[in-house]
Formats: structure tokens, sequence, C-alpha cells
């Protein structure tokens, strides 16, 4: 075999290695996508589903917290927002905003009956519980008392900010000594927000979820707009699929049973 066959020859092996190993690195990249694109593709899925089922909540106690001002439900979820809301506003600017309170929001004047402890269920019902750790500074004073029970002097250990009402008692004797002290205390809070309006749009249809009054007007159903499974391509070969959140029937979650 000539000098030339032989250099065409290798030349052909080389183009073939080069193509088997593009293939492989092909491969390779298709199985990383198709193991990684469908996982973010779920969660993306469970994201807009946890969303969804968060706002359909939001919104069933929107109507809770409209029922208790007005003693009636109503079918208009964003009217129903800004009054909850209102008087939320009202209570913060004045704690005594209580009982019948007229009221007026979009030129319209109407009478709200607060109920006691409203704020504190509204924040704690649009909060998530949170726990802190703060650092608490204080000072522990030494004081001498006579105790008409030993029948002698007692030393005792007291906070300072005390001292004064000690000091004031027929059997205080002496104030000996001071010392700071640090201790971290675990305080249990709500981080509060305000339901808005886009709590009462599906994150997917971005179409209104459904209010509807039943039982003569007694009970309140949240549902979620979709009615066919919604499909969004992603990536050419990939779908996003999205199907009915479920729906919250007098306080009663359909994902819960």
């Amino acid at each position: 075999m000539s000098d030339k066959n032989i250099s065409e020859l290798l030349k052909k092996r080389k183009m073939h290695s080069d193509l088997l190993e593009f293939a492989i690195v092909l491969a390779f990249i298709f199985l990383i996508i198709s193991i990684y694109v469908p996982r973010a593709i779920w969660d993306e899925e469970e994201l807009y589903e946890t969303q969804s089922r968060f706002n359909m909540e939001n919104m069933f106690d929107v109507q809770d917290f409209y029922n208790s001002l007005m003693e009636d439900y109503n079918p208009d979820g964003l009217w129903a927002i800004k009054v909850v809301n209102s008087v939320r506003d009202s209570l913060t600017g004045d704690s005594t905003y209580l009982g019948e309170q007229p009221i007026t929001l979009n030129d319209k004047s109407f009478t709200v009956n607060v109920p006691k402890g409203y704020n504190i269920d509204f924040d704690t019902t649009f909060g998530f519980p949170m726990t802190r750790r703060d650092t608490i500074q204080d000072t522990t004073a030494t004081i001498v008392l006579f105790s008409e029970d030993l029948s002698r002097n007692d030393t005792i250990y007291i906070q300072k900010k005390r001292l004064g009402h000690f000091q004031s008692d027929s059997n205080f004797v002496a104030f000996l000594d001071e010392v700071g002290t640090e201790r971290v205390e675990v305080v249990n809070y709500y981080d509060t927000y305000m339901p808005d309006s886009s709590m009462y749009f599906c994150p997917v249809t971005e179409k209104p979820y459904l209010i509807s009054i039943k039982d003569e007007g007694n009970t309140v159903r949240v549902d979620s707009p979709i009615e066919e499974t919604v499909v969004r391509n992603r990536y050419a070969i990939f779908a996003f699929k999205a199907g009915n959140h479920g729906f919250i029937d007098d306080g009663s979650k359909s994902w819960d049973r």
C-alpha cells in the first residue's frame, strides 16, 4: 500500500473517531437534559400548584373576615380584599375602631361591624409563624432584707429595675452589689402581610378564582379556574402541565382529603 493510501486511510479513521467522540458528547448532553429538565419542569409545576393553593387559602380567609364584618359573603374577591384591608388599616391608627363603624371605599359608604380582636386574628391568619433569638441585657442586684419568717437579715437577688420597689419596703436593709448579665430569649412572632389583588388570580391562567356562595348564603367555596389541563411547550420536546388545583369548600380543602 502506497504512502498516499495509508495517509488517506488514517485521515478517514481520524474523521470517524472525531464523529464518534462528537456523538458521545451529544448523547451525554442529551442524557443530562433528559434527567434535569423534566425535574426542573416538575418543580415549576409544584411551585405554581403551591402558589395557587396559597392564593385560594387567602381568598377563603378574606371571605371569612368579610363575613365577620358584613355578615355575608361577596363573590367579588377584589372588593372583599379592599374592605378587610381597610378595616385593618383603620385599627392600626385607632385601636378603638370597634363595633359599628362607617366606612367609605370607592365612593361607596356603608357600615361594618368590627369584632373585638379583629386585628389579632387578621395578623395571625395573614402571617407566617416565626421565631427569633433576642439577647437580653439585664442587671442583677444583691440586696439585704429583714425576713420576718426567719427573724434575721436575708440576702436576695433581684432585677435592678425592681430595686426601687424593694427600697421602699420597711424591711429593706442594704444594697450590696450589682452584676450585668446577658441571656438569650426565644421570641415567637408572626411575619404578617396584607392580602392583595394578585392573590385573586391563578398564577397559571391569570384568571380570577371562582367564588361561589352556597347554602342560602351561609357558606362559601373557592375554586381553581383551570377547567382543562394547561400544556405549555418547554425546550421543544418537553411540556409544562398544570391541572385543576382544587377547591376550598366551607373551610375543607380538597388537597387535604
